[in-house]
């Protein structure tokens, strides 16, 4: 098998472009990948509002909090 290398350099510079934009596609879309097991450290973080809040109403909060964001 020929060295990737070797094979770019009989490519048409306009597919040498279109391989390494692929190359700098598939770059981006591996960093993007999580890697390993979630962990969820924040569970029971707000565990001190639960007597103060009902989840509903976190729920609503957060809607509120995102369209907010917009």
């Amino acid at each position: 098998m020929k060295e990737l290398q070797e094979l770019l350099e009989e490519l048409p510079p306009n597919l040498q472009q279109e391989v390494l934009d692929f190359a700098e596609f598939l770059l981006e879309k591996s960093k993007k990948r999580p890697e390993g097991v979630p962990h969820f450290r924040w569970a029971g973080a707000l565990k001190d509002l639960r007597d103060r809040y009902t989840s509903v109403e976190l729920q609503h909060k957060a809607s509120d909090w995102r369209v907010g964001e917009k």
